[in-house]
């Protein structure tokens, strides 16, 4: 469980910034689920007296509940130390302590285990925030006072009593460390009771934190309680390269999870020949190169590099040609005996064209407009052009670009209306679009072509030779 689905009413997780005290567990390190915390005990049945309490990072222990405390996961409650006392978190009762007493201290005393005194005040907590909020500058000042008198060691962690009464250092060292002077000058500053303690280098791993090259936090900081021995054969069996860079972890150790899938990899590789198997052939002999567990094959390549490369073998093909050998026989060449994979086609048909890559090409694109190509010699259909069509033939506006004594020229040249009937009226012009013939016909009448401007002025030849 994460905080995520831990938090109040008012939006705000309870397990972050509140002094520790989430019942869910979701932000402590080595978090407990009880299983058994729904199921009632047989009748005449007493609970079970010790609780497990969770200290700084991954420390617990176990303490006697003496009082008879109605105590659950995540209450905070102060306990018996030496001297005064210290504070922490209930991780596991009843049952469920049982069962971690009987896997991590199966020779546990009972009367050797300290007891729990009561449920942390107020008064209590605020001591335990403030020792929390101490310990980082601690440290700082720490590593500086080991430095000046030149010792070998790293101090990496620092934990307060829940009374402020010691401070335990935990620190890492490659050799001996004679550190009676540092203790005399910490406690000089400091004024509390010191304790040194020395760990391993997978234990501050584990104290500390981080993030792993799966990129997720440290086995041993969240759930791995106990260090098991990893040793170079876990990464053979598993077909692994021996790279230390890759197979280190953050503390410099190999990966605790070698082991983890150790067993199903030599289950494994007891149905596959030995891996000094060696397979001879009228070609010439071949040796192993490596083994894949996941598709049970075997690769061997020929000595002197015949045969072009890699041949992949089943290990019941394997045996075959080695009891061939037994017989003194030589199989002409180990292709012979590779299996044809047969690919099986998919069961549908693309009905619709869904599994078409390029579907979506015509949709996306957008289709460009053709522009109208206007007649040779037209210009636009513009308002202005579509207005003078619309106006008598004699009210048209000529093309621009024209002089005045061409637009005069042209106006005298044309013929004037017929007169009207004795008697009658002068019919007015007719409008260009109700022209009409003689024989009742509608007579079109084509714009009027652009001219080209002439700025160059006539003469009184050149306008005699027009008329």
């Amino acid at each position: 469980m994460g905080c995520a689905s831990c938090s109040s009413g008012g939006g705000t997780p309870r397990g972050c910034k509140n002094n520790g005290t989430c019942n869910s567990g979701g932000c402590n390190k080595l978090e407990v689920y009880d299983w058994l915390g729904n199921m009632s005990l047989p009748a005449g049945q007493a609970p079970y007296d010790i609780v497990e309490i969770r200290f700084k990072n991954s420390r617990k222990n176990f303490f006697r509940n003496a009082k008879n405390l109605s105590l659950q996961a995540g209450d905070v409650v102060a306990v018996e130390a030496s001297p005064g006392y210290d504070v922490g978190v209930v991780s596991a009762t009843g049952e469920l302590a049982r069962i971690q007493v009987a896997k991590k201290a199966p020779g546990l005393k009972p009367m050797e285990i300290k007891k729990i005194y009561r449920v942390a005040e107020q008064e209590d907590i605020d001591k335990w925030v403030s020792a929390r909020t101490l310990e980082k500058d601690v440290m700082f000042e720490a590593r500086t006072l080991a430095l000046k008198i030149n010792l070998e060691m790293k101090i990496s962690d620092v934990e307060y009593q829940g009374d402020l009464s010691k401070a335990t250092f935990y620190y890492t060292a490659d050799a001996r460390v004679d550190f009676r002077q540092l203790i005399k000058d910490m406690a000089d500053n400091f004024k509390i009771r010191i304790e040194m303690r020395q760990i391993g280098s997978r234990q501050e791993a584990a104290r500390l934190g981080g993030i792993g090259s799966c990129g997720r936090e440290l086995c041993c900081s969240t759930w791995l309680t106990d260090f098991r021995s990893v040793s170079t054969s876990a990464a053979r069996y598993q077909q692994l390269s021996l790279n230390p860079q890759k197979l280190a972890g953050q503390c410099g150790k190999l990966k605790c999870c070698l082991n983890y899938e150790l067993d199903m990899y030599m289950d494994a590789i007891k149905s596959f020949p030995k891996a000094d198997t060696k397979l001879y052939t009228e070609k010439g002999m071949a040796y192993h190169i490596k083994t894949d567990v996941f598709k049970r094959q075997m690769w061997f390549a020929y000595e002197g590099g015949i045969g072009g490369g890699l041949i992949a073998l089943d290990p019941d093909r394997v045996r075959e040609i080695v009891a061939l050998n037994k017989d003194k026989q030589k199989p002409h060449d180990l292709k012979e005996f590779v299996e044809k994979v047969i690919v099986k086609e998919p069961d549908y048909s693309n009905v619709v064209g869904q599994d078409d890559l390029n579907r979506f090409d015509g949709l996306m694109t957008k289709k460009k407009k053709k522009r109208k190509q206007n007649p040779v010699g037209q210009g636009p259909l513009n308002e202005q052009n579509a207005a003078n069509l619309s106006k008598p033939a004699d009210s048209r506006s000529r093309p621009q670009g024209g002089s005045n004594r061409n637009q005069t020229q042209n106006n005298n040249n044309r013929k004037p209306n017929p007169r009207p009937a004795e008697g009658g009226e002068r019919k007015e012009d007719t409008p260009a679009a109700s022209l009409t013939s003689a024989e009742g016909q509608p007579i079109k009448i084509r714009p009027n072509k652009r001219r080209k401007p002439n700025n160059k002025p006539k003469g009184p030849e050149s306008s005699q030779s027009e008329q």
